[in-house]
């Protein structure tokens, strides 16, 4: 198992089932994008800093918590904020082709952005027109 702390620091899908977060954390949106040497997947985390950061891998599985800077003055007083307030989870089963020990990392303007190498060769898709 990789854990990643920062301390310095395109196709859409819905969630399964199994990949949401628990019920204290919020779902982030996110994109992935297939590099030529990588994959590239953004994710959306408006409000947190790279202190918050936590990035865990186990074998296939890439877990990203995000979690807020809570400021907040003594005399404010929330209502109904409680999801805005959230902090972020998002769970990927990504693959066996992914190199995750050398994963690159970037925060800027609330979007966190990986990028996760491939081992070897990316694969190369075929020519239908080939096919025998």
């Amino acid at each position: 198992m990789n854990t990643t702390l920062l301390n310095n620091a395109t196709d859409t899908r819905r969630l399964s089932a199994s990949e949401r977060p628990s019920p204290t954390f919020a779902t982030s949106h996110f994109d992935t994008q297939s590099q030529e040497n990588a994959l590239r997947i953004l994710v959306w985390v408006p409000g947190v800093e790279t202190s918050g950061l936590e990035i865990t891998t186990r074998e296939t599985d890439l877990t990203i918590t995000a979690r807020k800077s809570q400021v907040v003055r003594r005399n404010w007083q929330a209502l109904h904020l409680e999801s805005a307030q959230k902090d972020y989870q998002l769970s990927l089963r990504l693959g066996r082709n992914l190199d995750y020990s050398n994963l690159q990392v970037e925060l800027r303007d609330g979007v966190l952005t990986i990028d996760v190498p491939t081992l070897g060769r990316p694969p190369q898709l075929l020519d239908p027109s080939r096919a025998a």
